[in-house]
């Protein structure tokens, strides 16, 4: 058996490499999370080469069978594989594992391939499955959101344009459009796994294997589509990374708008939210505090999500082709990207189950401050009057009565008949909660009936979801909350 060389490209150098460059310059420190990808694209490569006659069948055999005795072994000591003082990366620390438990014979699988087409792929199958992970949690946060919807029933609350109340809404169409959010999230991220899904095996260093391999076998094995196309694209393509990342900053922005709400929600000027105290934090200095700290880390993660897109936006702007070193610092910002994301949603679906509306205030707020002047100049119009006529009208009609301190609903008919004379008595009840509610009937809209419908449609959506992708149930969760 041949002494194994400490570096896979040492034989055309005299010089040792300067240590404090050698260790600066190795990515087993965090690409040793790839080590389940490398040793199942591995193995996919051994196939081709068995097809391309480089390996026997036992040969072929022996190699898969120590591939997945260091999947094994290593299971439980990743911080050893994270540490390895000789290993440059995760792909030289299952070669050296390889020939250490069949000799030469773990120096041949690097036949036929190269580091670069490796990376390539690797990258690929670990955002393929954590995207499958992401969904899985994504769609249990949606459950959440829409057992909250349904527990709210007709309840109320303002929504608001310009931070100012505007109309009355169902509690249950606030929470139904954040579910909305989340499915588009939940269609960006598969459209992103269906883009990636082609296979670089087999595309070289950068102008494709140098020996015939069938590049269709290690594609059918690692479940991929088919294998890529042009092999400097390939070796170079990291697209899939920043579609991902980007998709990623876009679910970490919805949650930060939800954040957001709930963080105004919970305060005292608005009431409408009891933060869970299981979920809360206080003040050193002010014992009456129960501060939103959750909110206002997921508020501030998709700086951190987002930082990871902009950093390998600026690390490919103007990269020449193919593969250049300057590629390897786009795993750090996927690897720490992928783990808060799955905090984040981990915790929301936590966080959401646990929180309680306080229904009266959000209701009391629809009652007062005009929110159904939009009904009542609806009402004009239904009347015939055109609508910027009906519009200045009831605009009017308010500023006599901010004059007077009270509500549309408290104008006697013949106050209102001063605005206009299609007031009649049936005004008074198109403009009651209830009225200005329904009056909204159209798709998407928050007329009570068309909610009821939205939830129902928003269930079997994000059933069809799990049914893909799973959920992650919330006992997991709460483990994985504990443990962490």
């Amino acid at each position: 058996m041949t002494e194994q060389p400490a570096k896979m490209w040492a034989g055309r150098f005299r010089a040792a490499p300067d240590p404090f460059f050698d260790q600066w310059q190795k990515s087993i420190r965090f690409d040793w999370q790839l080590l389940w990808e490398e040793l199942a694209a591995s193995r996919a490569h051994a196939l081709a080469l068995h097809a391309a006659g480089v390996l026997t069948e036992d040969e072929r055999a022996q190699i898969v069978r120590a591939l997945k005795t260091i999947g094994i072994d290593y299971s439980t000591k990743l911080d050893e594989v994270r540490t390895d003082p000789l290993a440059e990366d995760i792909h030289h620390f299952v070669e050296l594992r390889l020939a250490k438990a069949v000799g030469d014979l773990g120096l041949k699988l690097h036949t036929g391939r190269s580091r670069n087409e490796q990376i390539a792929t690797d990258l690929r199958l670990f955002i393929r499955f954590r995207i499958q992970i992401l969904l899985a949690h994504l769609a249990a946060w949606a459950q959440q959101l829409i057992a909250q919807a349904q527990a709210a029933g007709d309840a109320v609350m303002p929504a608001y344009t310009h931070l100012q109340r505007a109309e009355p809404v169902l509690i249950a169409h606030w929470l139904l459009a954040y579910v909305e959010m989340l499915l588009r999230d939940a269609s960006r991220l598969e459209d992103c796994a269906q883009r990636l899904n082609l296979c670089p095996l087999g595309s070289g260093a950068v102008a494709g294997a140098t020996l015939p391999l069938d590049r269709t076998i290690a594609a059918r094995e690692l479940e991929f589509s088919a294998p890529t196309a042009n092999s400097i694209d390939a070796t170079s393509d990291r697209d899939f990374v920043l579609e991902y990342l980007q998709a990623l900053t876009l679910l970490a922005l919805h949650a930060s708008r939800f954040a957001e709400e709930i963080t105004l929600f919970a305060s005292a000027e608005f009431g409408f939210v009891d933060l869970p105290e299981a979920f809360s934090t206080g003040s050193s200095a002010m014992p009456q505090k129960k501060n939103p700290d959750l909110t206002e880390l997921v508020r501030a993660k998709v700086g951190r999500i987002h930082g990871a897109a902009v950093s390998v936006t600026l690390l490919l702007k103007g990269l020449p082709l193919a593969y250049n070193k300057d590629m390897q610092e786009t795993q750090e910002p996927v690897f720490a990207a992928t783990e808060e994301a799955q905090k984040m949603l981990c915790v929301l679906a936590l966080f959401t189950r646990a929180l309680r509306f306080r229904t009266d205030r959000m209701r009391t707020a629809c009652e007062t401050g005009f929110l159904n002047a939009m009904a009542a100049a609806t009402y004009l119009v239904h009347k015939g009057v055109p609508f910027r006529k009906a519009h200045e009208k009831i605009g009017n009609a308010v500023r006599h009565c901010l004059d007077k301190g009270c509500e549309l609903g408290d104008l006697s008919l013949e106050e209102l008949r001063q605005f206009g004379p299609e007031f009649d008595t049936d005004f008074f009840p198109s403009i009651t909660l209830a009225a200005t509610l329904d009056c909204h009937d159209v798709l998407g809209g928050t007329a009570r009936p068309r909610v009821h419908a939205a939830l129902k449609d928003a269930e079997h959506r994000v059933q069809a979801l799990i049914d893909r992708y799973g959920t992650v149930s919330l006992g997991e969760m709460e483990a994985a909350h504990a443990r962490a």
